[in-house]
């Protein structure tokens, strides 16, 4: 077989995996909830009478659905992909599968096509809901194919990327931190030829704008070179991590081991005790370790460079939009925004795999039977989390002051939108190392701190999309909406209390959704400081929330007592 045992051993209990039928049937639930949630909002704030009035809203709301569905897929086929691999390291089960008889090429195809199976059928259940929306008319099946075969082909490329990378890369975080810097890098590339060249060579690279090309009626263009382009970076990215998987991952110590004993080996046969210099620990030694150690790699390095490369590219976009006599809004939120979101999911990412990786690797328990306090434990990795990203922390606040000495943004809304970012970052990290405790297995404890933060988020472009597209009174679609808010108040306490339910976290999960949308309505009206006190009592409370029982049930979460004793 191509595919060989890898692709057998993961997915031989999927069919059967409860997980694996919940995630379709709330996927299709959350879609026609969308859909019911548009329908209510256009006919609460709009006179719907004739089939064109149906066709245009058909069509509106296609183009709402495609790009959500796009970016859902994209970012679950990077996490599975680069999650499936970087767990067999962590577990160090990936050397074994290395000393099998598996051939390079059956692994990582293997490992590829596994992590692609649950997206592809999230995909195949959101068939029936876009088939629904089309009734509206406004789109063709023909659209709908094309939008589908862009989505499928840019998750494809997503998941080869992010194979790629977490082959080649030591750690879980540094394969997540570059995977998501690819895909903005990638999303960015076809917005910078976009400005450039316009928008049909854009969307021959750019999946964001090959998604909408796809959705017009007559340009088909640009579908075959975006596929083509795809391919290529499928083929690419999967020959080169089958050529270097064992150049990659067999570890240099086992190759040096020999000629160290030999050279260090004296004629006697004695082997001289080598002394090295001792280093002072702080009080808090898990600070310590955190910022003074490579506890996430010898290459994070590359992650910082990285991360400066995107912050250098915003404020090129910043400064391309300052020059113009009007600058343009959605220029300006396009060239911010990416990298905002991108640190907000980096930092999320960095805080679950830091305990998950203590986890995989034994070392959490040595730390639990030692003297160690819960605070000294939960603020040692907070703050270490926040010090080992301090480029993904603070170069979003710089971004922030560029808005204000360019003059696209006055003082007063920098410091607005500074210290909610400030705040936005610290909940991060704080709900990743939540749910970093609450969950055994490192898996699902990643997909729920990334999926979390990004259905956060995605959530809150999809409802500003909503309510920009369909209708100007906000206040009319608060009752559309209370479905929508209902369902992601029920979806977050079911994510955040898995261990450890407490009415912090319920109150938490039932305002967080509520309170998201009236700041929504406040940026839209155009009041920030109503933005901002409502973002520091939302997510402030959210955080606070999560971190008091971190540190109030560490025992309980982390194993050292039961709920029974």
């Amino acid at each position: 077989m191509l595919l060989g045992a890898v692709f057998e051993r993961e997915i031989a209990f999927a069919p059967r995996a409860r997980g694996l039928f919940v995630a379709r049937a709330v996927y299709a639930a959350a879609l026609l909830a969308i859909i019911a949630t548009c329908w209510l909002v256009v006919t609460g704030t709009q006179s719907v009478a004739t089939a064109g009035d149906t066709a245009r809203f058909g069509a509106t709301l296609m183009r709402i659905l495609a790009p959500l569905q796009l970016t859902l897929a994209v970012l679950a086929a990077a996490l599975t992909g680069a999650v499936a691999v970087s767990s067999e390291k962590d577990r160090r089960t990936l050397e074994l599968l290395l000393v099998s008889r598996l051939t390079d090429r059956e692994l990582v195809l293997g490992k590829l096509a596994a992590s692609l199976v649950r997206v592809l059928l999230l995909l195949l259940s959101a068939v029936p809901m876009f088939a629904f929306a089309a009734l509206f008319g406004g789109v063709t099946p023909q659209q709908l194919t094309r939008v589908f075969l862009v989505t499928v082909a840019a998750a494809l490329a997503s998941a080869s990327i992010a194979t790629a990378v977490a082959f080649w890369k030591e750690t879980t975080f540094q394969t997540l931190a570059i995977t998501l810097f690819t895909l903005v890098a990638w999303v960015g590339l076809g917005e910078t030829v976009a400005a450039w060249r316009g928008v049909e060579p854009a969307a021959m690279i750019s999946p964001a704008r090959a998604v909408f090309a796809a959705l017009q009626p007559m340009r088909t263009g640009s579908l075959l070179p975006f596929l083509a382009v795809c391919g290529g970076i499928i083929f690419l990215a999967n020959a080169v991590a089958v050529s270097q998987l064992r150049r990659w991952n067999v570890s240099l110590e086992s190759r040096t081991a020999a000629p160290e004993a030999a050279d260090s080996t004296r004629g006697d046969g004695n082997i001289p005790a080598v002394r090295r210099p001792s280093r002072e620990v702080w009080d808090n030694p898990v600070l310590w370790r955190e910022v003074c150690t490579r506890a996430y790699g010898k290459m994070i390095i590359l992650v910082r460079l990285a991360w400066l490369l995107l912050f250098a590219v915003a404020v090129a976009g910043i400064l391309r939009e300052a020059r113009m006599p009007r600058p343009d809004r959605l220029a300006v939120a396009v060239a911010v925004l990416p990298m905002a979101l991108a640190s907000l999911v980096a930092v999320t990412a960095l805080a679950v795999t830091s305990v998950t990786t203590e986890r995989d690797r034994g070392t959490l328990d040595l730390l639990l039977v030692s003297d160690l306090e819960p605070r000294e434990f939960v603020w040692g990795k907070l703050l270490g989390v926040l010090s080992v990203a301090r480029e993904i922390v603070l170069l979003p606040l710089l971004l922030c002051g560029a808005l204000v000495a360019t003059g696209i943004a006055t003082l007063e809304n920098g410091i607005y939108l500074a210290l909610g970012m400030g705040l936005l970052l610290f909940f991060a990290a704080v709900l990743g190392f939540h749910v970093g405790l609450s969950y055994s297995s490192s898996r699902r404890a990643i997909a729920v701190g990334l999926g979390t933060m990004t259905f956060l988020f995605i959530g809150v472009a999809t409802a500003m999309r909503i309510m920009v597209a369909f209708g100007s009174s906000f206040e009319l679609q608060l009752a559309p909406f209370l479905a929508v808010i209902l369902g992601g108040a029920i979806g977050l306490y079911a994510a955040l209390s898995v261990r450890n339910p407490s009415p912090a976290i319920g109150w938490a999960s039932a305002l967080l959704p509520a309170l998201t949308f009236v700041a929504i309505t406040s940026f839209l009206q155009g009041n920030p400081l109503q933005v901002l006190l409502v973002t520091v009592a939302a997510y402030g409370f959210a955080t606070l929330a999560l971190l008091v029982p971190a540190i109030g049930a560490f025992d309980l979460l982390t194993g050292r007592t039961t709920s029974g004793e």
